[in-house]
């Protein structure tokens, strides 16, 4: 409930501020590896998730629970 109060407390023009705050602290350079790094974070913790390991192949847990 507190996430959506955020969020909707936040403008057009919040947003800007603090998106040209992050840039002055970060550098252009740096913005797109951050990104990278958090996109590769979120897949592997999908994959976690779903129980899927790096090879591609299901984990021993989902492989003895079809059987």
């Amino acid at each position: 409930m507190l996430h959506n109060t955020l969020l909707a407390a936040l403008g057009t023009q919040e947003i800007l501020v603090i998106l040209v705050v992050v840039l002055l602290l970060f550098g252009g350079k740096k913005i797109p590896e951050l990104m990278s790094g958090l996109g590769k974070g979120i897949r592997e913790f999908n994959n976690g998730k779903d129980g899927v390991d790096e090879a591609g192949g299901k984990s021993e847990e989902n492989i003895n629970h079809k059987v």
